[in-house]
């Protein structure tokens, strides 16, 4: 797929066991991939909020069967055919059920100035009339992007801090991720930030190397090198001091939300769950395994981690670039290898 540069990490019991960097970070100047590379997580994202959500829930300051709009009044003014707004749950958002449309906003564009997504919260309000659920709410499940957005605006409804500075205080900073962050990026940081590539034929465009997410954050606003996103998986895994990891979240709450409740997607001898927020996938060859994670893709930037706890070993794959045809064979290629080649060789003692 020509990518112009990219990063695959395996890990197990919170050791590293294999990096392999390819290309380059940025053109001009160029700069060689490296460990210090950082690239956007887009939607993985998705799994910090979620983890905010049940941290609320475990510290008893939400319930996942609160209705959506006790914390967020003017989401009434949507129109849900099937009955009230009230009907939609915090469970029917980290679940993707909550009938409210697919992946991407109302609106978007292609000239230069229109902006990558909405800023405020009063775009999204001022939508909102002309909004309508897509199905019963709990009756269906349906993956939105603006359904986790509200997660992120009710963190921020309950505690007073912005998404990025709710996650950075309990997520990030206790995992020792210090190079991560949201949106645009530090100072100190920007020799390492990667831009991000269309891919045309021979002919290989920029984006730019920094971009805001708005109102979107909690949905897909990650940065962050790798090495960071090892500490994350290590976390997920329970590869590490479990006592600094139950201040994040408890082993109870996290393996609840790896159940799989609803089918995303089907492939030849794999089938993909959504869980609370995380993807489950079951791979059916003999042996079968299941593995947890999710994937991410915003402007040009590609990711994906998974996870296999039994074994407490992770993979994690970052790119900058993608096709204009927007290919996924080598993605899903290279997901299917690590499933039947390298976590089952690396399981052993």
């Amino acid at each position: 797929n020509r990518y112009v540069g990219g990063s695959l990490y395996f890990v197990r019991e919170g050791q590293l066991r294999g990096a392999h960097h390819y290309g380059n970070q940025t053109l001009e100047p160029s700069r060689a991939v490296n460990e210090d590379t950082i690239y956007h997580w887009a939607s993985i994202t998705k799994t910090f909020t979620a983890i905010g959500i049940m941290q609320l829930r475990d510290r008893g300051l939400i319930d996942l069967d609160d209705a959506v709009t006790d914390y967020i009044p003017v989401f009434r003014q949507a129109h849900n055919p099937f009955g009230d707004m009230s009907d939609v749950t915090i469970r029917h958002l980290i679940t993707h059920t909550s009938g409210l449309r697919g992946p991407t906003f109302p609106w978007g564009g292609a000239e230069d100035w229109h902006p990558h997504e909405p800023k405020r919260w009063s775009q999204w309000d001022a939508m909102l009339p002309y909004t309508q659920l897509q199905f019963a709410p709990g009756s269906s499940y349906s993956y939105s992007n603006p359904g986790t957005s509200l997660l992120g605006r009710i963190i921020e409804e309950i505690i007073g801090d912005d998404i990025e500075v709710y996650i950075d205080k309990n997520i990030l900073r206790p995992l020792e991720m210090y190079n991560s962050y949201f949106d645009i990026t530090p100072w100190r940081l920007k020799r390492f930030r990667s831009d991000n590539f269309t891919v045309d034929g021979e002919k290989i465009t920029s984006n730019g190397i920094d971009f805001d997410t708005g109102m979107t954050t909690g949905n897909g606003g990650l940065n962050g090198p790798v090495a960071d996103m090892v500490r994350y998986v290590n976390f997920l895994v329970g590869a590490g001091d479990m006592s600094r990891y139950d201040e994040v979240l408890s082993r109870s709450s996290l393996e609840e939300m790896w159940e799989p409740l609803h089918v995303h997607e089907e492939f030849e001898s794999l089938t993909e769950y959504m869980g609370t927020t995380f993807f489950v996938i079951d791979d059916l060859a003999e042996p079968s395994r299941r593995f947890i994670g999710h994937t991410g893709g915003q402007k040009a930037f590609q990711a994906f981690f998974y996870i296999h706890p039994p074994t407490a070993s992770a993979a994690i794959m970052a790119v900058n670039s993608r096709t204009v045809s927007m290919e996924r064979d080598l993605y899903n290629d290279t997901r299917l290898n690590l499933f039947r080649e390298v976590f089952p060789v690396d399981s052993g003692p």
